[in-house]
């Protein structure tokens, strides 16, 4: 599989569900979201209104250093 890295941020909650469900599973997180990402698209859902809705909508929002990271 050719595969190219991403980085996505994950409420706490999402993270806790995720490892959870990869633990459940036998699979890694990645695994866990590829499949999620799969799944989505296949539903044929247009997320254009969504995005549109929500564009900008914190403006103030801000990004932990890399050096805050968890990469546990």
């Amino acid at each position: 599989m050719s595969a190219t890295r991403t980085q996505v941020y994950f409420s706490e909650e999402q993270r806790r569900r995720i490892d959870a469900a990869a633990a459940a599973q036998g699979v890694t997180l990645a695994e866990i979201v590829r499949r999620a990402v799969d799944a989505y698209l296949r539903s044929g859902v247009d997320a254009s209104p969504a995005l549109d809705a929500t564009f900008g909508v914190d403006p103030g929002a801000t990004v932990p250093s890399r050096n805050e990271w968890d990469r546990g």
